[in-house]
């Protein structure tokens, strides 16, 4: 496998503003084979969906490139992707979907490590049926979640057990493969939060025994678009809320009003952008993309480990803990200083980090940490560098770190 770091980051007009970007986390830079396939289609010839002329039979190509795009990225099946405008809305929408097969004394699976749009749904859709939510605790000393943290919470009345694929505060890898099994022995679907893993690393739902997946294209250089995928019998059982004209069949029933032709050319794009960060490889985009991705994470792994050593050189650099083969995302404090003070004059130095609890509600509440502003987090993406590691490490020692 090879790695072109300079290559790759040619590929991202927006490097050249010059700031040092740890802040992939909350949203990647956009590579510019996106904002050129965006533009291009805001430009040419399409009308909505129809196929009784040219531009609408061009805009249902351009919904079928994004579905097998999409399938490509992840391994599931283009007829199961169903899209919308962000990973929060697309759980609310299965959520509900889900809920109305739950029943007072059915349970729901939550952990205590996932960002909150995979526990606020369900908490909620649990209080409007009956059904009773289960907590998966994470071990705060370790920042794991480890599989025997579901001992005795997955029996015969579980009905969803949500987990995410990588914390998006942490960087912690939970063994989804494993706990997903325990799931369903007992019967279980398991929606899997794949946000912060999908931009890090080679991803097959199948493998990971997701019956649902959700990701969001701006965590891996595309546009504000988010997709969920799942069996299409598995979305042939849901019967979700929707307009009486509107489409009846899988995936689009799931997909509210006209589709953003633009934003889904964006997201076919990104994945053959994704396919190609290892120039060396041929063959099917999905092997491309598998080979690339895990180039890209060794790559990225790399400059993580740099940074991760770097901070726990600070002496007042406080780094919260995280178990081994996490994703290349930090959170750590600063001496008394809060972190957004710490993250602002960062920012001031051209560096981004963000700072809060970045929506790992429970994560912080856990750690005790929300009093004091959650913490900082920087992540590293794959146009990210030994340099810029660099200018944030020596950003904090200018901070009296």
């Amino acid at each position: 496998m090879t790695f072109d770091v300079q290559r790759v980051r040619e590929r991202y007009p927006a490097l050249g503003e010059g700031f040092a970007h740890f802040d992939g986390a909350a949203g990647t830079l956009v590579a510019g084979s996106v904002t050129d396939a965006i533009s291009h289609t805001l430009r040419s010839a399409i009308g909505n969906t129809t196929t009784v002329f040219a531009p609408g039979r061009k805009s249902i190509e351009i919904i079928a490139q994004a579905r097998t795009a999409v399938a490509d990225l992840v391994g599931a099946d283009p007829a199961g992707v169903v899209f919308g405008p962000s990973a929060t809305s697309l759980t609310y929408r299965v959520s509900r979907a889900l809920a109305d097969t739950w029943r007072p004394g059915d349970e729901v699976v939550v952990s205590r490590l996932d960002h909150d749009a995979n526990v606020r749904p369900w908490v909620q859709a649990a209080a409007r049926t009956g059904a009773t939510i289960r907590w998966a605790p994470f071990e705060p000393s370790t920042g794991a979640l480890p599989v025997s943290a579901y001992d005795g919470l997955v029996n015969e009345r579980t009905r969803l057990v949500a987990v995410t694929a990588a914390s998006n505060a942490i960087g912690t890898r939970p063994d989804v493969a494993a706990i997903a099994a325990l799931a369903h022995e007992a019967g279980a679907l398991v929606y899997v939060d794949g946000v912060h893993a999908t931009a890090h690393l080679p991803v097959d739902v199948r493998s990971l025994g997701a019956d649902f997946y959700v990701t969001s294209a701006y965590k891996w250089s595309g546009p504000h678009l988010a997709t969920c995928v799942a069996d299409p019998d598995r979305w042939e059982e849901l019967r979700p809320d929707k307009l009486n004209p509107s489409p009846n069949q899988v995936p689009e029933r799931f997909e509210f009003g006209t589709p953003s032709f633009e934003l889904l050319a964006g997201v076919t794009a990104a994945v053959e952008h994704l396919s190609t960060l290892d120039e060396a490889v041929t063959g099917s985009r999905r092997s491309r993309v598998l080979a690339s991705m895990a180039a890209a994470h060794d790559y990225q792994m790399g400059v993580f480990d740099t940074l991760l050593a770097g901070l726990h050189a600070l002496p007042a650099v406080r780094v919260l803990p995280a178990p081994p083969g996490r994703c290349p995302t930090v959170s750590f404090l600063v001496g008394e200083a809060l972190p957004t003070q710490t993250a602002m004059a960062l920012g001031d130095q051209g560096v981004c980090v963000f700072a809060g609890d970045y929506y790992a509600w429970e994560y912080f509440e856990t750690m005790g940490l929300h009093p004091t502003g959650g913490a900082v987090r920087a992540s590293v993406y794959h146009y990210n560098t030994a340099e810029e590691v660099d200018r944030l490490l020596d950003g904090l020692k200018q901070l009296g770190a």
